[in-house]
């Protein structure tokens, strides 16, 4: 199934639509719906909280028609849902409408990024992103300073909030970052297929607000303004962490507490009004990190963000995939096995190196040697003679040898056998003749073609491992002799009948 469409009947069953509803609303079978609600619960280790009591509304005669109208015209206002609803009945005033759906308890949220340049007094001037989440319902707003606008940065942060708030809203609000929505077909939204599975993972629908139309997220948008005027006015900061902080404290003591200009209540006074009605949150949060490959260079270390973290020597030349978490680094072998973990740099920073004593071979010659061999014999039996020819020939031939395993990295390896081969033919022991060989005869290799190589080389493994052990014939003899006489059966069944 879509991802899109599991997010709407996840949407739809948190908004109060029976599964019938669900079904003949999405076109799809009531079974389907029963699935895909009973996996999100599995996913999530346990049920959606049950719904809070409320008095009776006059509205609520009315409610499939309001939704509908919502979920086709997100940016309704309060005075047209009037007019429609009264051509449908509706007796009540103006101003039920406007408290009840406008923004309702945990209806919906926005989010959205401001980038600030700041002149910090111990790190100097750094430009940093301001991430906010606000209910729209109490104007309760999560708010927290980060380095860039990534999608591992937006998910992250939107964990954070939903954590901070104890719940989240039915719908959140967005508009057109890339880390949301890759693309328009027409006026209908493509969204990240991965912050898409995000979304479905704590049951809130996304909702991209149309290209510029920025009243349709105002109630974000506004809050900025006050960040501008009260947070960052007049303070000074050393660090980013030290504007966190104070951002923490200033949210919970002067935003929260604050008589909103609209409201006329304090947001923590009607947060918890809303609080009952937020999405509950999963037993355990989304998987954040992001997962990509590097290839392991001649100096055996990984590049990531302008920065190198080493991992072992023997890995020189390799495809691995890399986790990167907000602090972490870690690289995983070919059998995902861990193999190297380190403290992340600050994006800031970049050309540093970073390495781990028990990544490098040492300056025992003999351990280095060892190394070689095991990886030149991979390589094959030409390989190995030209390992021995340029250790025996070569002043430094182990780290030029080293440097020829780099060669991994760039091309493809039967390429550099080949190489190696044509190298050992003309004795030509030597790291910058097989370099030479290379870029006259082969043609470089992209990470994404290494990726291809490494993804059908482990096919290949599992297609060479019988799945299931050959079965001697003589246990399909039974079914044989049912084939061979089909009456026999039959009469046998017959007979006991009349028995």
């Amino acid at each position: 199934m879509k991802e899109v469409l599991r997010n709407e009947v996840i949407r739809l069953w948190y908004g109060g639509a029976s599964r019938r509803r669900i079904a003949r609303q999405l076109g799809v079978d009531r079974k389907t719906v029963t699935r895909v609600l009973a996996e999100h619960q599995d996913r999530r280790a346990g049920k959606p909280l049950a719904a809070s009591t409320r008095r009776p509304s006059h509205l609520d005669p009315f409610t499939e028609t309001i939704t509908e109208l919502l979920a086709r015209y997100p940016d309704l206002t309060a005075v047209r849902l009037h007019e429609e609803l009264r051509q449908q009945g509706f007796k009540g005033g103006y101003t039920i409408p406007v408290r009840r759906f406008e923004t309702g308890p945990g209806v919906q949220g926005q989010m959205d990024y401001s980038p600030y340049e700041i002149v910090f007094t111990a790190e100097g001037r750094r430009r940093v992103h301001a991430f906010s989440y606000v209910l729209g319902y109490s104007r309760r707003q999560y708010l927290h300073f980060v380095e860039s606008e990534d999608l591992p940065t937006t998910m992250r942060e939107h964990v954070r909030a939903f954590q901070y708030f104890q719940g989240l809203a039915a719908t959140c609000l967005y508009d057109n970052m890339k880390v949301v929505v890759t693309g328009y077909d027409g006026e209908q939204p493509i969204y990240n297929t991965r912050f898409l599975a995000f979304a479905t993972h704590y049951g809130f629908r996304p909702w991209a607000c149309r290209p510029r139309r920025p009243q349709t997220k105002g109630k974000i948008e506004r809050p900025f303004w006050y960040i501008e005027k009260n947070l960052l006015n007049g303070r000074t900061f050393s660090s980013l962490a030290h504007l966190n902080e104070v951002t923490t404290h200033w949210l919970a003591n002067i935003a929260d507490v604050r008589i909103h200009q609209e409201t006329k209540r304090r947001p923590i006074d009607l947060y918890q009004e809303e609080k009952p009605h937020l999405l509950p949150l999963p037993a355990h949060p989304y998987d954040t990190a992001l997962v990509l490959y590097r290839t392991v260079n001649p100096e055996g270390c990984v590049l990531y963000l302008q920065n190198f973290y080493s991992v072992p020597w023997q890995r020189i030349g390799e495809l691995l995939p890399l986790r990167i978490t907000e602090q972490e680094l870690i690289v995983y072998g070919p059998d995902l096995a861990e193999i190297a973990r380190h403290d992340l740099y600050p994006s800031a920073i970049t050309g540093e190196k970073h390495t781990l004593p028990e990544h490098s071979p040492g300056r025992d010659p003999y351990r280095k040697l060892e190394l070689l061999k095991e990886r030149f014999t991979e390589l094959g039996v030409e390989a190995v003679r030209f390992l021995d020819g340029i250790v025996q020939s070569r002043w430094r031939g182990k780290d030029e040898a080293f440097r020829v395993l780099g060669l991994l990295s760039t091309y493809r390896r039967e390429d550099l056998v080949k190489a190696l081969e044509r190298a050992c033919r003309y004795r030509a022991f030597a790291f910058s003749a097989v370099e030479r060989i290379l870029a006259a005869q082969a043609r470089p290799r992209s990470d994404w073609e290494a990726l291809q190589d490494e993804a059908r080389e482990h096919l290949d493994d599992i297609l060479r491992k019988p799945s299931l052990s050959p079965r001697p014939t003589a246990e399909y003899q039974q079914f044989l002799e049912g084939i061979e006489n089909p009456t026999a059966e039959s009469e046998t069944d017959d007979d006991d009948e009349s028995a």
